[in-house]
C-alpha cells in the first residue's frame, strides 16, 4: 500500500521569495507571476496596498517599490489620487502643461526638457525630485560640455538651471520639499552680436538691389525687391527677424498713421509677450510697397506681410537667412571673425537711431519700442556701437574756464573748510 505524503501541496499563489525594505514596505514574488509585487501599509486606512512592480529583477523591483512608497498618497487624504509620482519627469510634464498657452518661455523650456540625448528629462527623468542635489546639477552641466566640441555658453547653462528650479518649485508647492536646494552659480559673459557700420549697411543694400536686378537664385528661390524691402524694414521697424515678430507680422496687425508718418504694429512676440511698437517714417513706404496698388481690395488681414507664400514660418525664416547670406557674399561682407546675421540689422537699427539723433532720443522710449530693456540695450545692442562724429566732438570739446570769484579772507578760510568736509 502506497504511503500518502502528509505535506500539503504548495499553491502557485504562495510566496516563493520576499524582502522587507522598511517598516510597512516589502516586495515579494509568487509562483503565478514572473514579476515582483510590492506591499505597502496604509496607516490611515489600516490595510495594505498591493501593486505589481512590473519588474522581474529584484534590484529594479526595490527601486520601483521605493518610488511608489515615496509618492503614495492615501485615499483617506485625497480620494482622487491614490498614487503620486515624485520623479523629475512627472513634475517636468506638470510644468509643460501649466505653461501651455500661458508662458512665453514654453517653446524654449520644452526644447531643453525634451532634447533626446542630454535633455533634462533624459538625464534627470527617473530621479526622485527630493534627491536632486546641487552636485548632481553641476555634474549635468559638465555632461553637457562633454557631449559637444565646444562648451556651452554660460547663458545657455543658466537657462538649464532656471528650468530645474521651475520643476523643483512645483515639488515644493506640493509639499514634497520644504525648500529649494541651492543651485550652482554659472558664470555668464555677455556676447553681443556683431552689427553693421553705416558704410557696410549701404554696401549691403546696394548688393541686395543688384541681386534682385540680376535675379540671383538661392536654392531655387529668386531674390526679389520684396526681400530687399523686408531686410530694410527690419532697420526701420526695430523688429527681431523671428517667427514672433517680423515673420509673424500680419496685415491685421498694422495701422498706418500720418503727421508724423509711422506704422503702429501689434507684436505678439514669444520673447517679450504682446506689445505695441511703431516704425520710423520710411517703414510706411516699405510696407506700402508690399501692397498691390492696382487692387481696390484691402489685403487679407490674416495674410503675412513678409514672404507670405510660406505658410510654415520656420521655412520662411530659414529661406530668408540663406538669401541674407548670399547678399553678404555679394557685398564682400563675409568675415569668419565677425559674423553678421539678419539679427545684425536690428542691432544696426538701434545704434543708428541713437547716433542720428545726436543723443536726443530717449533711451527708455527706444528700448520700450524695441521690446527690450535699457539694461539689455546697453549690454547687448550698444556695447560695440561706433561713436558718431557728434559724439567725438562732444568728447573733445573743452569745458569753458570759470573765473575765480573774489573772496575775502574769511570766505577763503570757509572755502578751504568746505574742501576738507565735502
Amino acid at each position: 500500500m502506497a504511503r500518502t505524503s502528509s505535506k500539503p501541496k504548495k499553491s502557485i499563489d504562495s510566496i516563493v521569495s520576499q524582502k522587507q525594505l522598511r517598516k510597512g514596505l516589502a516586495i515579494y514574488k509568487t509562483g503565478r507571476s514572473p514579476f515582483w509585487y510590492l506591499r505597502l501599509r496604509d496607516p490611515l486606512l489600516g490595510k495594505y496596498v498591493v501593486r505589481s512592480t512590473k519588474e522581474t529583477v529584484r534590484l529594479e523591483a526595490i527601486k520601483s517599490a521605493e518610488e511608489f512608497a515615496d509618492g503614495y498618497r492615501s485615499r483617506a487624504e485625497d480620494p482622487f489620487a491614490l498614487t503620486k509620482s515624485t520623479s523629475f519627469e512627472h513634475y517636468a510634464k506638470v510644468l509643460m502643461a501649466a505653461q501651455k498657452g500661458k508662458s512665453k518661455w514654453l517653446e524654449g523650456d520644452n526644447k531643453l526638457l525634451n532634447r533626446s540625448k542630454d535633455g533634462l528629462i533624459a538625464y534627470f527623468g527617473k530621479y526622485d525630485v527630493t534627491k536632486i542635489t546641487p552636485g548632481m546639477v553641476r555634474e549635468y552641466l559638465l555632461h553637457l560640455d562633454e557631449n559637444r566640441d565646444q562648451p556651452l555658453a554660460g547663458s545657455t547653462k543658466s537657462k538649464h538651471v532656471i528650468i530645474i528650479r521651475k520643476v523643483l518649485t512645483l515639488a515644493v508647492e506640493d509639499g514634497l520639499m520644504q525648500t529649494l536646494p541651492p543651485m550652482p552659480k554659472v558664470k555668464t559673459e555677455d556676447t553681443p552680436r556683431h552689427t553693421f557700420t553705416d558704410s557696410e549697411y549701404k554696401r549691403f543694400c546696394n548688393a541686395a538691389a543688384e541681386c534682385a536686378k540680376c535675379r540671383d537664385t538661392v536654392r531655387g528661390v529668386q531674390i526679389t525687391g520684396h526681400h530687399v524691402k523686408m531686410f530694410k524694414f527690419v532697420v526701420h521697424s526695430f523688429l527681431r527677424p523671428t517667427e514672433g515678430e517680423l515673420f509673424g507680422l500680419k496685415h491685421k496687425d498694422i495701422q498706418a498713421h500720418s503727421k508724423p508718418n509711422y506704422l503702429e504694429m501689434n507684436i505678439r512676440s514669444g520673447k517679450t509677450g504682446r506689445r505695441s511698437s511703431v516704425t520710423m517714417p520710411l517703414g510706411v513706404a516699405l510696407y506700402g510697397a508690399t501692397l498691390n496698388p492696382a487692387s481696390p481690395d484691402k489685403p487679407d488681414p490674416e495674410s503675412y506681410v513678409w514672404m507670405p507664400d510660406y505658410p510654415n514660418r520656420r521655412t520662411a525664416i530659414n529661406t530668408a537667412r540663406r538669401l541674407f547670406n548670399h547678399i553678404l557674399e555679394k557685398a564682400d561682407l563675409v568675415d569668419p571673425d565677425r559674423k553678421l546675421s539678419p539679427y545684425s540689422l536690428r542691432h544696426y537699427a538701434l545704434q543708428a537711431r541713437l547716433r542720428s539723433s545726436n543723443g536726443k532720443v530717449n533711451i527708455y522710449t527706444l528700448a520700450q519700442n524695441a521690446g527690450t530693456s535699457v539694461d539689455q540695450l546697453e549690454r547687448f545692442y550698444l556695447k560695440r556701437m561706433a561713436p558718431s562724429k557728434e559724439m567725438i566732438e562732444n568728447l573733445h570739446t573743452a569745458p569753458p574756464k570759470a573765473k575765480a570769484p573774489h573772496r575775502s579772507q574769511d570766505d577763503h578760510l570757509s572755502f578751504l573748510e568746505d574742501d576738507r568736509h565735502p
